[in-house]
């Protein structure tokens, strides 16, 4: 249940080993969050914007007998991002690490350049240290992971300050605040703040390091990739099709999930079931009471970031724009207490923008035709040629937000100030966006709560808050026998590539317990992940 990258990537696991697959999602496209939205005619992603670990493909796409590249070949981004502060001063970080030393020496000082360089060691090692005991592994407990990691691996988490938050342990290495800013924000690519997410989340510029890409037809070609993969492989994947409720046969301790009220009123048994949805709808009894103690309930106050977001077909000017860009306001504390303290909008928000017709050498144009993924849609991945210079752009602008979107979210008239905001930040740092109103869709947490139910309009799942904050994410087997769990919200935890580790760990345990009761082989996945 769930075509996210999660629920697909479990299904192609699944399939290719022989076992009969039914996907089905209540959207009328797959990838889940990764969307694309219509808007003056062309598509634009409205979701995850950047692609990393592509390995994670690669293997999936290896294992069911495919290749990754051949089907979808990706364009690798010298720039990584381009940052710009209101207070002034503008930064590319690049894949190359000396060339972004240079470029941070030029805009800081030399010493932190070495401080930056010193940064990206621990970062790699920490990273190094976490990829197969922790990302790959089914969900650890802190002594299975303390004893996988051994003395070395335990010793460069100490080296980090396990019990630090990130924006702590920034400090011991950035004296610029600019710096600690910028590094800063990859918490929220866990939805969490930097005061309280832990040191651990560095490791996400190694990710960055090792390649940020661009994916021709956007993110929603590589949903379109795997749905047809899924489907080639033997799956059958059903999108607009509504689950009122998970069935379950049995009493007590002895019931097992085993299938599906659709709202149509068809029922589908199964010899289990994958949920691989936002697992708070689980908890919140939206598939039925049966089932709602499969999982912790998360409290308001743990919820992930959610986002205001506005995709726009706009020409820009001033600011020569990146693939991807960050423009920061000067008081970076003031976002996250007025989003997860007062519970708003922030009254000074970073600004990210996703420029989806650039590369690194600026916009550029020419016809885009649809990848040849097989899979199609009557309402998503339309071709579209892409616009000349100076013309209009497909843009993503994006705001961090509260995830109160089952409150009713933010007023028109605090999304209008924000947005009005956001703008002036833009223009302060020397970018204009100049569009008409049929050019622009905006979407804000009561809408993610409404395409993602139980979310509240958390993105992320619950957020990356405290040392412990890993061990809480639920892991692939549910609390209940027959039903297991894929998605940004289990763990690894969420972002697109950890969202498809988590379906192979979820077909992995499904595989592994099901050869418990029929003799089958050991399962284990290529890339390192085996059945516990």
């Amino acid at each position: 249940m769930g075509a996210g990258v999660g629920g697909l990537a479990c299904a192609i696991d699944l399939a290719r080993q022989g076992v009969g697959v039914t996907v089905l999602d209540r959207a009328t496209w797959p990838g889940g969050k990764m969307r694309q939205v219509q808007v003056d005619g062309q598509g634009i992603d409205a979701g995850p914007t950047v692609f990393t670990m592509p390995w994670v493909f690669e293997q999936l796409f290896d294992a069911a007998g495919d290749s990754f590249e051949a089907r979808l070949p990706t364009v690798p981004l010298q720039v990584l991002a381009r940052h710009a502060w209101r207070s002034g001063g503008t930064l590319d970080l690049t894949a190359d690490v000396q060339a972004s030393a240079e470029s941070i020496g030029a805009f800081s000082s030399p010493a932190e350049a070495r401080r930056f360089l010193g940064f990206c060691d621990q970062a790699r090692k920490a990273y190094q240290a976490l990829e197969g005991p922790y990302i790959r592994a089914q969900r650890p407990d802190l002594l299975s992971l303390a004893s996988a990691l051994g003395p070395r691996g335990l010793a460069v988490l100490a080296g980090l300050g396990p019990f630090f938050s990130l924006w702590r342990s920034l400090g011991r290495h950035f004296h610029d605040p600019r710096l600690r800013q910028l590094f800063g924000r990859y918490a929220t690519y866990c939805g969490a703040s930097p005061w309280q997410a832990p040191a651990t989340l560095m490791l996400i510029a190694q990710v960055e390091m090792d390649g940020v890409k661009s994916v021709p037809g956007g993110m929603a070609a590589l949903a379109h990739a795997m749905a047809d993969l899924a489907t080639r492989r033997g799956a059958q994947v059903r999108l607009g099709c509504s689950v009122r409720q998970l069935l379950q046969r049995g009493q007590g301790g002895q019931a097992k999930v085993c299938g599906a009220l659709l709202d149509n009123g068809e029922t589908l048994w199964a010899d289990a079931v994958v949920f691989a949805g936002d697992s708070a709808a689980l908890a919140g009894g939206l598939l039925g009471d049966a089932v709602a103690s499969a999982v912790p309930p998360v409290p308001a106050t743990r919820r992930s970031l959610s986002a205001l977001t506005w995709a726009l077909h706009a020409s820009s000017s001033g600011f020569e724009l990146a693939r991807h860009n960050v423009f920061f306001e000067d008081d970076y504390a003031r976002e996250f207490h007025d989003i997860f303290q007062a519970g708003q909008l922030p009254s000074q928000g970073t600004v990210y923008v996703c420029a989806q017709d650039r590369l690194d050498h600026g916009l550029h144009s020419g016809p885009q035709t649809k990848p040849d993924t097989g899979f199609s849609s009557s309402d998503v991945f339309q071709p579209h040629a892409l616009p000349k210079p100076s013309s209009a752009e497909r843009l993503l602008c994006l705001v961090n937000a509260p995830a109160n979107g089952d409150a009713g979210g933010p007023s028109s008239k605090e999304m209008l100030a924000c947005e009005q905001h956001s703008l002036g930040l833009m223009q302060a740092c020397g970018l204009q966006l100049h569009w008409e109103p049929h050019q622009a869709l905006r979407t804000g947490p009561a809408q993610f709560d409404q395409l993602f139910p139980g979310s509240g309009g958390a993105l992320y799942g619950q957020a990356s808050h405290g040392w412990m904050a890993s061990f809480r994410r639920p892991g692939a087997r549910s609390r209940l026998p027959g039903l297991y769990l894929a998605g940004g919200s289990v763990h690894p935890g969420p972002g697109v590539p950890m969202a498809a580790l988590s379906g192979r760990l979820a077909a992995a345990s499904l595989m592994a317990d099901r050869a418990l009761t029929s003799r089958w082989h050991r399962v284990v996945i290529p890339g390192g992940m085996s059945t516990p």
